[in-house]
């Protein structure tokens, strides 16, 4: 974790290190199936780590574009720009960049490869919504993904599963097995190398969630307590998670990708069985656990 007074969280810290290690592992497995079949382990490790390191290094820009959202100077949001100030001078760590999303969808979320740059963002919608208190409780909860460098971990483990798919593809247009002379070893080597890239895609898929509806809770628990006002985080919470039910369901489809980068995630409807792998916990569980800190700052 970065050096800052945001409330430490060792379960967050392990849970990140034993998701990398995991994930690296079975990126080795996929690497290590596709060069028993091929001549291209070369080339695949160099486009994996290209992908990783363009992931790493552009993530903050890749995240702004595919939100729609610039950089603001100071002039053009002096109330953002002081919200962010005394949070930052408050948690004792580096002031990111501040952006705004032109958009009705009420969120925010953090990017970028280390705390000194870093980028908040914030869209119109939200911003609308919120009054003061609560828009700085929000603030408060993306700069602690900030400060534990969790946006950091998620980009590299969200990129895993994509390699698997993309190294998977590139196998079969390479056409494993063509310099074979038996057709029926090839065969069988592109269905192994598939079904281990599968996989490598499910339990990376798996892992990224369950590391994100963490990383949500430890947001939510270090915002409130470096606040202290966990009531003003539960209260933000409780608006947008209302009125994301009143976005246009084209502008929420057009914003799942970053989902597990956002503040509330862009969906609406009803639990059902793909709740099961959301990446934010149900709001019940974050309310519950704001709750409990009301209750444990009251008595300090």
């Amino acid at each position: 974790m970065a050096r800052s007074r945001f409330a430490p969280d060792r379960g967050l810290s392990t849970r990140m290190g034993l998701t990398i290690v995991v994930l690296a592992l079975l990126y080795i497995v996929l690497i290590g199936a596709i060069s028993y079949g091929t001549s291209s382990l070369w080339l695949g490790i160099i486009v994996g780590l290209g992908v990783l390191w363009g992931q790493w290094y552009f993530s903050d820009k890749l995240a702004l574009r595919g939100m729609g959202a610039r950089e603001v100077t100071p002039q053009e949001a002096p109330q953002l720009h002081a919200m962010i100030d005394r949070l930052c001078a408050l948690a004792d760590m580096p002031k990111p960049r501040v952006a705004i999303a032109d958009t009705d969808i009420p969120n925010a979320f953090a990017a970028g490869r280390s705390p000194d740059r870093a980028v908040v963002a914030v869209t119109t919608g939200l911003q609308r919504r919120l009054d003061e208190r609560e828009l700085e409780a929000v603030l408060s909860h993306e700069l602690s993904h900030v400060a534990h460098r969790d946006v950091l971990v998620m980009t590299i483990a969200s990129v895993v599963g994509v390699l698997a798919g993309f190294l998977t593809r590139m196998l079969l247009w390479s056409g494993l097995g063509n310099n074979r002379s038996n057709n029926n070893n090839a065969a069988v080597m592109v269905l192994a190398v598939t079904l281990i890239a599968a996989v490598v895609y499910g339990v990376s898929y798996l892992l990224t969630r369950l590391l994100s509806r963490y990383r949500e809770l430890a947001a939510d628990r270090a915002g409130a307590i470096l606040t202290g006002q966990p009531s003003a985080l539960a209260s933000a919470l409780t608006k947008i998670s209302g009125d994301m039910s009143r976005i246009p369901k084209k502008d929420l489809r057009a914003a799942e990708p970053y989902n597990a980068f956002f503040f509330v995630p862009a969906i609406a409807g009803k639990f059902d069985i793909a709740s099961l792998f959301a990446s934010h916990p149900p709001l019940e569980k974050r309310l519950e656990q704001l709750s409990r800190i009301s209750v444990e700052l009251g008595r300090e």
